[in-house]
């Protein structure tokens, strides 16, 4: 499911701002509001991504989120050929908004 930046400028009650790590410099974000996660897009559509952690949390300023985490998931156990880790192998740590941008 998806919510627009300037729906989710609106909304109040967002518990969790989690920007996805998915590769060495690209980002993309999402929201949890109550028990959904929602991918963040522009008015057009289109994911939210940026390059850099500043470009994204600039994107996302006027997301009033309670929390913010970024999250990593990472298959490289599996490419080893180690035993299945079951639910995965998922990173998340808090981050704040510095306002570095």
């Amino acid at each position: 499911m998806k919510k627009t930046l300037s729906t989710l400028a609106k909304v109040r009650d967002i518990d969790v701002l989690v920007i996805h790590s998915l590769d060495l410099c690209l980002y993309q974000a999402s929201v949890v509001i109550g028990d959904k996660e929602f991918m963040v897009t522009d008015d057009i559509g289109n994911l939210v991504r940026a390059h850099s952690l500043l470009e994204i949390q600039k994107q996302c300023q006027n997301i009033n989120a309670n929390t913010q985490i970024m999250r990593q998931e990472s298959a490289y156990d599996e490419m080893v050929g180690g035993p299945s880790k079951g639910k995965g192998n998922r990173l998340e740590v808090q981050i704040s908004d510095n306002k570095l941008y």
